[in-house]
Formats: C-alpha cells, structure tokens, sequence
C-alpha cells in the first residue's frame, strides 16, 4: 500500500509505503535430499511465476540458515531473519514441514532534486516478530480448520494431494492478508464475548440444548450475536481459529441491513406458523429451489485421540449466528435442512429480537456513548476474551484502528518486554507525540492503554488507569 506525506520544506513528497507480502512457500528438505532433486522439496512457492531456480535458491537458502542456527540451540530453530529490505519468518508445524513468510519492509521514497533518482529508507524496526510470527501461525490453523493436517494429505493420497490441498487454500487465503493492518490483536487471536444479562444466556443455553436434542446428528453448536461470540461447545483452540474464519471471512461476505426489534417485517414465509428471518450461511441458499445443493464445507477439529472431521453449518437471523457442527460421514439431506430451518429459524428470530432488545435497554441506561477518554485493548490469556476500544469495526479487507500506527508499534513493544518474563507486572511510556501508554500484566491477563493527556504526570496517569480499572473491569483483578 502506498501513502503520501507532504515534505514541510520544499514542497516535494516523500511516498510511504507499508509492509507487503514479497513471497510465502512451503517446503519439507527430507523429499528432495540428493543434488538435483532440490524442486521436490518445493510444496507450495507465492508468487507462482517465479522461476524454478530462484525458487529452489530461496528455499535452500532458508534450509540453511535453519540448520546453521541449530547448532546454536537445537531445541529452538530459527523464528525470524531481519535484513534491510525483508524480514522472513519461520515456522515448523508439523516435523520437517517448513512454512516461510518473506515481507518487504515498508519504506519510505524520497525525491532528489536535479532528476537524481529517489533515495529509498528502509524502516527495518517497523516490523514486530510476534506479530508476523502470529499470521504465519494463523495461516497454518486455517489450512488445519479445513483441511487438517499436512500429514493427513501425506496418508491419504501422498505428496501429490498435499501439493493440491495447499494450492487451492493458500492461494485463495493468502489474497486476504492485510499485513498493514496487522498488529497485536492478532498475537493475541483472542475472542470477543458479547456481554448478557443471565436470563437471556439462560434462554441460549436452552435453545441450544432443545436443538442439539431434538436434531441428534448435531455434535457441536455456537452462538454469536453481532461477530460476538455468547456459546460454543468446541474445544478453545478450535473456537479461537473457526471465530477468525466467521467474523472475518464468512460473515462480511454475507452482511446485510441489520434488523431490529419484534415489529419489523418479517419475511413472506411460513415454518411451525411462525414467520421468521432464517437462513443458512453455508450449504443450500434457497430451500425451495428444487436444485439446491445441500454440500457444507467440512472442518477438522481436535479430539483427545487426534482429530475428526465435520460439516460446518451457519445459519443466521437477523444479527443472531448459530453455527452446527455434524459428523462429515453422515450424508445431510433436504428433509435435514427443512427440518433444521423449520426449528431452529423462528427460535433464532424470537432470540435475535431478545438479545437486541436487552441491548438497546443497557445502552439506555448506560447514557449515549462518547469518545472515549481513554482507549484500551484487554486479554485474558484463560479464556480468550479480548475487548479493544482501540479498534473499530472490521471489515473483509482491514482491520481498522483509531490511534497512530507508532502508538499500535509501543503496544507490541510492550507485549514483547511482557512475553520475555512471567511475573505479573507494569510498563509506562510517554509517546513522542506527548501520548502516555501503559501496560499492565496481573494473573494471565493484559490490558494496554493509550491516554490523550498532555500534561500529566506519572501519579496522575496511574490514577486515570486505576479509574479505568474500576470503570471497565470493576470483578476483574489487577495488581497495584
């Protein structure tokens, strides 16, 4: 991506241009280990059109900076490699399987006088290794999600199928990496929760139970509610990477107007004599049609003993999201469908309407919302929970922030120092731009917080924090 700033003295501009995927490639060097057979090892390579033998000079070089650093410590194999231009990153997810992210630098073009060429800055610190280490990461989960492992393809149609698998996913999934847009939100990969009273959780807990028991085939359900997540019966690891697929993948294809409240029009369509806004996300669009097609995409989830595969079902009304999970080996039918859209569509309304309603009456009482004074991203590191005043509304293609990107750079400093050690403690930093950030760590949890307040000092900064704390997180513990 490109930006322009003006040049204050002379008029001209400097083009500003931010981090961009330069090369992304997948390799094992046990399948191609004698001399002239260096392509085979060669699994997946982005771009495509490179030429063979860059390709081969790529992934050898990175083979061996692997193996150098291991002498060092043959425990933990090289993570990253800084270079002006470039940062790489490394990651082994499964043994000898090697997935490598090459991104350029941003950098900064300026223009010289007398038709010289433009000199060029390379911004070598912009670039967080947790950060970009975290998407190389999040890029193997989601292969996982729908395809399970690397060696699963290995046992089930060899080197051949693995190659097929990873050229169909990645190069669907590696065009929606924004990579100026990333940052610690996705270190962390945390989920955010949508806040209820008790007797509306209650009512989903028995929405869930009626429908998990009344349709047998179902294994696994979750709730959401405005990308929120409020139930789910999966295992935290696979909620954390599937709640990444439906906020910003699946549901930003599918967004719509949002409806709201009991009185609005409901659709022209009859089930248990209930009208009602249901419909599936994924599998068949229209029901009626004597054609549709009832394939759901399939994803794998962890058991204690491995793995197992299911079908992923979305089915969605009004800002309500229910997602069903059924065993792959069982074939799902129209009768299935109906039957599902006949119980769970009027059920899902009447809940939506519920939830909106109760959220309308907090925010009343609540008073209307302003800019906040202070702005904060929390992570609890048991749960997954994550909440950001920092971030606003994301979308398919970014991930937008309200704050300075340098401002977003301190936050992963600070995460970074936080990582380094295990006893609970706090970090403040006053910003060039006259900013204060701090950073608390207290009993698995993070809270960052950012303060516009040019002239405060230390002691008055800690007390704004404090109010913060009892404000935001009034159950929830921090140390002094």
């Amino acid at each position: 991506m490109l930006m322009i700033s003006p040049r204050m003295a002379s008029g001209m501009q400097d083009k500003q241009f931010t981090p961009s995927l330069l090369n992304f490639f997948i390799y094992n060097p046990s399948f191609g280990p004698r001399e002239g057979e260096e392509e085979k090892k060669i699994l997946f390579y982005h771009p495509s059109d490179v030429e063979k033998n860059e390709k081969i000079r790529n992934v050898g070089l990175c083979e061996a900076i692997v193996q150098f650093t291991r002498t060092f410590c043959p425990t933990k194999p090289a993570k990253s490699l800084h270079t002006q231009k470039n940062r790489q990153f490394f990651f082994e997810p499964e043994d000898s399987f090697w997935i490598v992210m090459v991104v350029r630098n941003p950098m900064i073009e300026k223009p010289n006088k007398d038709g010289k060429p433009p000199t060029i800055e390379y911004q070598e610190e912009e670039i967080l290794d947790t950060v970009y280490g975290a998407v190389v990461r999040q890029c193997y989960s989601m292969y996982k999600l729908f395809n399970g492992t690397f060696g699963r393809a290995m046992e089930v149609g060899g080197v051949e199928l693995l190659i097929q698998k990873l050229e169909k996913f990645f190069y669907r999934y590696l065009q929606t990496l924004h990579l100026q847009s990333c940052d610690l939100l996705d270190v962390f990969g945390g989920i955010s929760f949508f806040p209820l009273d008790k007797m509306t959780y209650l009512k989903i807990q028995s929405f869930v139970n009626r429908v998990e028991e009344s349709l047998s085939l179902i294994k696994y359900t979750a709730f959401l509610y405005n990308d929120q997540l409020i139930w789910s019966g999966l295992e935290q690891d696979d909620m954390r990477i599937l709640y990444k697929y439906l906020t910003t993948s699946l549901f930003p294809r599918h967004s719509e107007p949002e409806l709201a409240g009991r009185d609005s029009p409901l659709r022209p369509e009859v089930a248990g004599n209930l009208l009602h806004y249901g419909r599936f996300l994924t599998g068949p669009t229209n029901l009626k049609d004597p054609e549709a097609k009832f394939r759901f995409p399939k994803i794998f989830v962890s058991t204690e003993d491995g793995y197992e595969e299911l079908h992923l079902i979305v089915y969605k009304a009004m800002s309500a999201a229910a997602c069903f999970m059924v065993d792959a080996s069982v074939e799902l039918t129209r009768d299935f469908c109906e039957q599902l859209d006949g119980l769970v569509g009027p059920q899902l309304t009447l809940l939506a309407s519920d939830i909106c309603e109760q959220f309308t009456i907090n925010r009343r009482i609540s008073g209307p919302e302003k800019e906040p004074q202070f702005k904060f991203i929390y992570f609890n590191h048991m749960n997954l929970a994550e909440k950001s005043t920092i971030h606003m509304r994301k979308t398919a293609s970014v991930c937008l922030t309200s704050v300075h990107p340098d401002l977003m750079k301190i936050l992963g400093d600070i995460n970074c120092d936080f990582a380094r050690v295990d006893e609970d403690e706090e970090i403040i930093v006053k910003a060039m731009t006259d900013y204060w950030v701090v950073g608390k760590k207290s009993d698995q949890r993070e809270l960052y917080v950012i303060l516009n307040q040019k002239n405060a000092n230390l002691i008055e900064v800690n007390e704004e924090v404090k109010r913060l704390c009892a404000t935001q997180f009034n159950n929830i513990f921090f140390l002094d």
